[in-house]
């Protein structure tokens, strides 16, 4: 029979991969994937840096089944046509994407294959629940996650998770670049070694990590997962579930056996699957609203007086240099391992946005290109979150107090003194606010401020009022679209 090429794109697996399972029992298999910078928003460093692991582990996954991987960089469309040329396929499966661009590039392949008489299939995969298929009553897309989520779980039954155990070759393997030729990895400064020790890309370590999980932290998730100094907190899966290296069906059908196995895992296993909610409903806002990682979805946004020009506040919260304990600590977990835990998030970016009143956009792009789990949908669907703009946003009032945040959530000090080290000397009555220690505490704990670490780079009193001020004049907008 005729081959079949099979795309990967953030689907970089063969574990309950549809496409790739529906390919094998047809024949002949050639297993693809295309760096198509115009195919999905370009990655950032720290993905990239993902991305070329990440296909090293699929390619020898992919070799151990009997169907070497070809990898091949430019127009996608262009690609496609000289694979079919060389290996004679006449059917092209993928996984269905819902970024805008990737939905244009699908639309082009489809296009192309009907003129061409060429199969053109796309698989579902890479969310639980379609996006066009979630609809209000009124046959609208939600834009408050809770309703999203019951109407979701109404419809929550999947079958089981598929797997091909062998890959039937072409006679004849297309020509493929090597890895090392797509270019993936820094030129220059090189800080991925540190990306490496935080994290092993690949199916493999996704199923491992996955396990881990359900066996060490899901039983305490709800209560300490918002407690970024607590080993195990978060499942780290959030890498491998944005490249594909692990289905979220997978993660849901696991779980959902581990709370068969122990009824008492029920409360916290719902609320770990309810995290799989929440990336559903970014991918659901940006189906709808494609323009959801650069314009704000409440109008009023678009002139709201965000801070204007070069930023040096914006270069110190960058580098974690901010003298917030919390908000440094945060951004330098980022900069070293290219994650940050997901309270923390929330917490640096309200800092951003409503201290200093800088566009979320800016934030936006410096987690896309820091993060390794950088997402199209989740990051610019959050973002929106805490500035207020976007869908189920967080109130214009609420601004998170990195000083009460820390207390709370590091009371301890564990996350804070492992990523800011020069405070750790510091009695944990002032790891959160080293201003208020007194000169002799200071001293006792080896900190000048302004020397060792720094002052405060905004007067939280004087910063809440200037946001609050900002933010009352549009208080009244609803977002384009709204429906509960």
């Amino acid at each position: 029979m005729s081959p079949t090429l099979v795309l990967f794109h953030s689907n970089l697996r063969v574990g309950d991969n549809p496409a790739l399972a529906a390919a094998a029992e047809l024949g002949p298999v050639v297993p693809v994937f295309v760096l198509d910078e115009n195919f999905g928003r370009p990655l950032g460093g720290a993905s990239r840096w993902w991305l070329h692991r990440s296909l090293q582990s699929l390619g020898n996954d992919l070799r151990d089944l009997g169907a070497p991987l070809t990898l091949r960089q430019g127009d996608l469309l262009d690609e496609v046509k000289a694979l079919v040329h060389e290996t004679g396929a006449t059917r092209i499966f993928l996984q269905h994407g819902y970024d805008p661009s990737i939905q244009k590039g699908e639309a082009a392949l489809h296009k192309w294959g009907v003129k061409s008489d060429v199969e053109i299939k796309r698989f579902a995969g890479q969310v639980l629940f379609p996006p066009e298929t979630i609809r209000t009553q009124q046959d609208k897309p939600y834009t408050v996650f809770s309703p999203f989520w019951r109407a979701c779980l109404k419809q929550a039954s999947f079958g089981p998770l598929v797997r091909c155990d062998t890959l039937p070759p072409v006679a004849e393997q297309p020509l493929s670049l090597d890895l090392e030729e797509l270019h993936l990895l820094p030129s220059h400064f090189d800080w991925t070694p540190s990306l490496a020790e935080a994290f092993t890309p690949g199916e493999a370590q996704a199923l491992e990590t996955l396990d881990a999980h359900l066996d060490e932290g899901l039983r305490s998730y709800k209560e300490m997962r918002d407690h970024p100094g607590h080993s195990p907190g978060t499942s780290k899966l959030s890498a491998h579930l944005r490249f594909g290296e692990i289905s979220p069906r997978t993660i849901w059908h696991r779980t959902q056996e581990a709370m068969a196995r122990d009824p008492d895992l029920s409360c916290d296993g719902e609320w770990f699957l309810r995290e799989l909610g929440w990336r559903d409903f970014s991918y659901h806002l940006l189906h709808h609203f494609p323009s959801l990682p650069n314009a704000p979805l409440r109008p009023a946004f678009e002139n709201f007086p965000w801070s204007q020009g070069p930023s040096a506040e914006l270069t110190r919260w960058q580098k974690g240099l901010t003298g917030f304990p919390i908000v440094d600590a945060g951004m330098r977990q980022l900069w070293q391992t290219g994650w940050m835990h997901n309270r923390v998030r929330m917490i640096v970016a309200s800092f951003l946005v409503k201290e200093l009143l800088i566009h979320w956009r800016e934030g936006e792009a410096w987690f896309w290109d820091t993060l390794v789990d950088a997402d199209p949908a989740s990051n610019a669907a959050s973002w929106q979150w805490v500035a207020g703009c976007g869908a189920d946003a967080a109130p214009y009032f609420r601004i998170f107090n990195p000083v009460l945040q820390g207390e709370k959530f590091d009371a301890d000090g564990t996350y804070v003194t492992r990523f800011v080290p020069e405070l750790a000397k510091l009695p944990k009555k002032f790891l959160h606010k080293p201003w208020d220690a007194p000169a002799t505490v200071l001293e006792e704990a080896d900190l000048t401020l302004g020397q060792d670490y720094p002052h405060p780079i905004v007067d939280r009193k004087q910063a809440r009022g200037r946001a609050l001020e900002a933010f009352q004049s549009i208080k009244a907008e609803k977002p384009r679209g709204i429906s509960a």
